[in-house]
C-alpha cells in the first residue's frame, strides 16, 4: 500500500466517495489521476455535493472523469468540458457541454464567459504548461462565483512558473490595509490559497469588505519584555 492509500484510508476516516468511484472503475472511459489528489478534492469540493453546481473541466482525454464528477456532485451538476481536440465533442450530452478551444487563448475564454455566465468549480487538467495555466487562472478566477473553487492539477517542478505565480497570490492574503484592519480588495475576493504536491487550490471569498477582528479574552497578561 502506498502513502496515498494510507492517507486516504486512515482508520476511522469517512470514506471518500470520489476515491471509491475511481477505485471501482474497471472498464469504459478511462480516468487517470494521482491518488493523493482525492483527499483535497473532497476537502474543498464537498460543500457543492447535492446542490446545483456548474463545473468546468479543462482537459478531457478519454472522457472518464466527467461521469466521475457528475456522480460525486449529483443530478444538479452541469459540466462544461474544455479541450483542444474537436473529437471530444462526442462526450456532449444533456448534462455535459463541450467547448473546443485552446486554454492559452484569451479570446477563447472571453467567448466562453459570454456563453457560461456562472461557474462554481474549475478543474484545470489541461496542457499542464505554466503559460496555459496562468492564462486560464487570470481569465477564469475572477469569473468564478463567490465561494467558488479553482483547482489546478499537475503543477510539477520546483521552479515551475505557475507554482511561483500561485505563491504570489498567497502573499496577497498577508497584505495590511492602511488602517491595519480592513480587508483589501484581494482579501475580499480570495478566501484562501492551498498548495498540495502537484496541485494548487484557490477558494473565492464572498466579496464583502468587512474588517478583520482580533478580540482579546482573559484578564491576565504577562508583562514579559
Amino acid at each position: 500500500m502506498d502513502s496515498a492509500d494510507v492517507s486516504d484510508r486512515r482508520e476511522g476516516a469517512a470514506p471518500n466517495p470520489l476515491r471509491a468511484y475511481f477505485d471501482n472503475i474497471k472498464e469504459g472511459p478511462g480516468v487517470w489521476k494521482w491518488l493523493h489528489y482525492f483527499e483535497p478534492y473532497h476537502r474543498h469540493l464537498a460543500k457543492f455535493v447535492g446542490h446545483p453546481v456548474t463545473v468546468v473541466e479543462i482537459g478531457l482525454y478519454s472522457g472518464g472523469s466527467m461521469p466521475m464528477w457528475r456522480n460525486y456532485f449529483g443530478p444538479g451538476c452541469h459540466i462544461h468540458g474544455v479541450d483542444i481536440q474537436p473529437e471530444c465533442k462526442v462526450y456532449e450530452d444533456a448534462h455535459t457541454s463541450i467547448h473546443i478551444g485552446d486554454q492559452a487563448d484569451r479570446e477563447f475564454w472571453r467567448r466562453f464567459k459570454r456563453v457560461v455566465p456562472e461557474v462554481d468549480v474549475l478543474i484545470d487538467d489541461g496542457g499542464h504548461e505554466g503559460e496555459q495555466q496562468m492564462v486560464t487562472l487570470e481569465e477564469m478566477l475572477p469569473h468564478l462565483k463567490a465561494g467558488g473553487v479553482y483547482v489546478c492539477e499537475d503543477v510539477h517542478g520546483i521552479r515551475n512558473s505557475f507554482a511561483a505565480f500561485a505563491h504570489s497570490l498567497g502573499d496577497g492574503l498577508h497584505a495590511d490595509s492602511p488602517d491595519g484592519r480592513s480587508r483589501t480588495p484581494f482579501q475580499s475576493a480570495i478566501s484562501s490559497v492551498h498548495v498540495y504536491p502537484f496541485m494548487v487550490v484557490i477558494e473565492k471569498g464572498d466579496g464583502l469588505r468587512g474588517a478583520f477582528t482580533a478580540p482579546k479574552h482573559g484578564t491576565e497578561w504577562q508583562p514579559f519584555l
